[in-house]
């Protein structure tokens, strides 16, 4: 029995001939694919052939296609409930209340004081420091430090060996010091002065020369006898004394030579091949007379020995009247009188910090 609904359509059974059948069961009775699938395989497609189905299908593939820019996205709306906002409002209020003690506890803490130091500054050995500001020499250094009466920057320093920098603030016994300004003097030895600083015995020194005219405390580079005369160097840069005076530098000097007796050309020739003293064999490396005459020589040498060249030639048997060293690591007494000295022009201070001189 056949029913119908109440658009007067049948409900049931059959259907009515001559209409097309459509889904899965009308394709496979007439045989024809079915719309829905041909047209909108993917997943979401309608069943009907629309328009969205049919673009999806014909459009190119994504790989490869150009991804839009973030101005370019259609805008979208953010939902928020009631319940995000409360808690962005309790995140807000957190950081408002633990705000107060981080704040406290940021200025009750104090950070240790940084070494000062200028860029490319390697430091300087404390006790160095103080004695180059004048006070006293590295040995006395060096128990103020033990003793405790040394402080940078407010902490008492006891330990030798620390370096301070340019910017320290250095105090012995609660006065303030501070390193000198290099000095480099040139002088003329005379005779009967002894380099020293100091003598034991009361004599007279090369330090006496400069009394009252340098503030600064500065040391004879190397030791001239006290009857030789002649080129001296005297400053208070460390460095550069030790470079002009250890050995290994073999820095080139230059005497003049009064002998008591005229100097043969067998001894001439010995002192130039080498003579044998006490501490080992040594020799010149240029010797010459002087103005023809046999009893004055001028010799070049480069070792530091002590009293090296009067014991060459007391070793032949001469005995040295008079001894005057006329150069020395690039330096002559020019224009000098006995006695007189003067402070290094800029062009030798050059010569001597390049080591531009044999």
């Amino acid at each position: 029995m056949r029913t119908t609904n109440k658009a007067g359509r049948p409900s049931g059974g059959r259907r009515p001939a001559g209409r097309p059948a459509t889904g899965r069961a009308g394709a496979k009775r007439s045989g024809r694919p079915s719309a829905t699938r041909s047209e909108g395989p993917r997943r979401g497609a309608t069943r009907s052939a629309g328009t969205r189905g049919a673009a999806r299908s014909t459009a190119a593939p994504r790989t490869g296609a150009p991804k839009r820019s973030f101005a370019e996205r259609p805008a979208r709306a953010i939902k928020r409930t009631k319940g995000d906002f409360e808690r962005v409002r309790s995140q807000i209020e957190e950081r408002e209340v633990t705000k107060a003690p981080m704040k406290v506890r940021a200025q009750a803490y104090t950070p240790k004081p940084r070494q000062p130091k200028v860029k490319g500054e390697e430091g300087v050995r404390l006790n160095k420091f103080i004695a180059n500001s004048g006070l006293c020499s590295r040995r006395e250094a060096d128990q103020y430090i033990i003793e405790g009466l040394v402080s940078v920057n407010g902490q008492v320093v006891t330990e030798l060996g620390t370096k301070v920098f340019q910017n320290d603030v250095v105090k012995v016994e609660d006065k303030v010091i501070k390193g000198e300004e290099k000095v480099y003097i040139l002088m003329n030895k005379p005779k009967n002065c002894v380099t020293t600083t100091d003598d034991p015995q009361a004599r007279k020194t090369v330090i006496d020369l400069i009394a009252g005219k340098c503030s600064q405390r500065v040391y004879p580079v190397g030791r001239l006898d006290r009857d030789t005369t002649g080129v001296l160097l005297l400053t208070n840069d460390g460095d550069l004394t030790e470079r002009l005076t250890h050995p290994s530098y073999n820095k080139k000097k230059i005497y003049q030579v009064f002998l008591d007796k005229n100097l043969t050309q067998k001894d001439f020739e010995k002192i130039l091949k080498g003579v044998h003293l006490d501490d080992g064999m040594i020799n010149a490396d240029a010797l010459s007379y002087i103005d023809g005459d046999h009893s004055q020589v001028g010799i070049e040498i480069h070792s530091g020995r002590n009293r090296i060249v009067r014991r060459i030639f007391e070793s032949l048997g001469y005995k040295v009247v008079k001894l005057d060293r006329v150069y020395f690591a690039g330096l002559t007494k020019k224009s000098l009188r006995r006695g007189q000295w003067r402070f290094l022009t800029d062009k030798e201070l050059a010569m001597l910090m390049m080591g531009s001189y044999e």
